[in-house]
């Protein structure tokens, strides 16, 4: 689901940035879920007419030399793999440093530095995740129980690294943002 919502992340990004024309994604380059993952955000990046620079690493050692090139070419964002999220207090100091912000799909990326995330509501989905569990327990085939898709999602925006980025994030945003850190 994470690809699924890169046009909304992207044009949350649109949206909070004036003139933003290039955005970069940091990917694993030996997760399998990269290729789909970063397809799909270029195909939300074509439809909104945003350049899309993917920017794959094997891992955190390599995450330097990954902000700095993302910063030379033009991004002025950077949508980050959720498995990196082990990694956030180093990829919201190398961000902050390269001058890019950050969009995510966990809030606690966001509370740590980042600029913005837009997700499932996480405690949401585990929650229900837990009552299918009993009803497995109680004797429920899980092949007979329904698929579901989350229906809550939240945003979360960093106020103080806007600041620190020089941006105004619209009171549009604000008002729709379900938590907004000072």
């Amino acid at each position: 689901m994470e690809a699924e919502l890169g046009t909304k992340r992207l044009q949350l990004l649109v949206d909070t940035i004036p003139g933003l024309r290039r955005v970069a994604v940091l990917g694993a380059r030996t997760d399998p879920f990269t290729r789909p993952y970063v397809r799909d955000f270029q195909e939300a990046a074509d439809r909104i007419g945003l350049q899309l620079q993917p920017v794959l690493v094997h891992g955190p050692l390599e995450f330097e030399g990954a902000f700095a090139e993302m910063s030379k070419s033009g991004a002025k964002a950077v949508v980050i793999q959720a498995l990196f999220q082990p990694h956030t207090r180093v990829v919201v100091e190398l961000a902050g440093k390269h001058h890019l912000a950050v969009m995510s799909s966990y809030g606690y990326d966001t509370q740590a530095g980042g600029l913005i995330s837009y997700s499932a509501d996480h405690a949401a989905y585990f929650k229900r995740a837990a009552i299918f569990v009993d009803k497995i327990l109680k004797g429920a085939k899980p092949g007979d129980l329904p698929v579901e898709q989350p229906e809550k999602f939240e945003l979360v925006i960093n106020l103080k690294t806007a600041k620190a980025l020089g941006l105004t994030i619209p009171p549009s945003l604000l008002t729709r943002a379900d938590q907004v850190i000072e």
